[in-house]
């Protein structure tokens, strides 16, 4: 009797063996993922840092390495928004100046933004503003164009296959 209870705690055992073996393959499988989604993660990190001129994570105390890797995300988030607001600023202080080189315009005026007109209504006047919007589309496009190097990065190749997929259109 003594020997059958044995038996029967011996095999619980082994089926709850078994059990914790298969559930520590999947958690197994499930970090060997998490360890090369974030060593992927590291790379675009470290690729878009350095596409922008900044300095990589300092990841050399093993305890610092999330801490950095964060700390990194949002000073590249700061650093891009700052970047972004710059470009917009070049780029209005730009467009400025082609019109201030070829055409005779009261730049105090145009520095104030669209210009309606008070005889109109609002309607109306957001009306003829939408369709300066839409007549400007392709000049603007091909002038923006000519200052992008001003602005951007230069392209890295990272995240993209050969057919260019993984970039936004431009």
């Amino acid at each position: 009797m003594l020997f059958n209870f044995f038996m029967l705690v011996l095999a619980g055992l082994k089926d709850e063996l078994l059990a914790t073996q298969v559930e520590a393959r999947s958690i197994k499988t499930q970090l060997e993922g998490e360890v090369a989604l974030n060593g992927h993660l590291r790379t675009a990190i470290s690729d878009l840092s350095a596409s922008w001129e900044l300095k990589p994570v300092d990841e050399s105390r093993e305890e610092a390495r999330v801490d950095a890797l964060v700390d990194q995300l949002c000073y590249l988030g700061a650093t891009l928004r700052d970047r972004v607001r710059d470009a917009l600023h070049v780029g209005v202080k730009r467009a400025m100046a082609v019109v201030c080189s070829g055409f005779s315009y009261n730049m105090e005026v145009v520095s104030h933004g669209f210009v309606t007109d008070i005889s109109k209504t609002n309607t109306e006047n957001e009306e003829r503003l939408h369709a300066l919007i839409d007549d400007a589309e392709v000049p603007g496009e091909r002038l923006a164009k000519l200052f992008e190097p001003e602005v951007l990065p230069p392209e890295t190749s990272s995240g993209t296959g050969e057919d260019g997929e993984g970039r936004d259109a431009d």
